[in-house]
């Protein structure tokens, strides 16, 4: 199962952390290890390559595990701007598990 942890301070989400394989295929043909990768990638593509900011990255692939921090000191623009694709990443995990919960849980800490 994969476990996609975001963490929080307040009302703000501050990273979050994707661990784990989802089981629900082998590798190569698991569409739920695809979708959640794709979202991944694409989070980190907009915050840093589009936005132009500097969130950490840190990616394990032998241990199957991802971390994303967002950086402090965001102007209210962009801190605005993470915040609704972070939500939105959320949002759409939770509707994946959703989906299929017996591959992926999303929580919050």
């Amino acid at each position: 199962m994969t476990t996609v942890k975001f963490l929080t301070e307040g009302k703000r989400i501050t990273g979050f952390d994707v661990s784990g394989h989802s089981g629900y295929a082998e590798a190569g043909g698991d569409i739920v290890c695809a979708a959640i990768t794709s979202a991944v990638r694409l989070t980190e593509a907009t915050v840093n390559d589009v936005l132009g900011l500097a969130a950490a990255v840190k990616v394990r692939e032998k241990a199957g595990s991802v971390s994303f921090r967002v950086p402090g000191g965001l102007s209210d623009r962009d801190e605005h701007a993470v915040q609704a694709l972070l939500s939105g990443l959320m949002l759409y995990f939770t509707q994946v598990r959703d989906e299929y919960p017996d591959n992926i849980e999303v929580l919050e800490a």
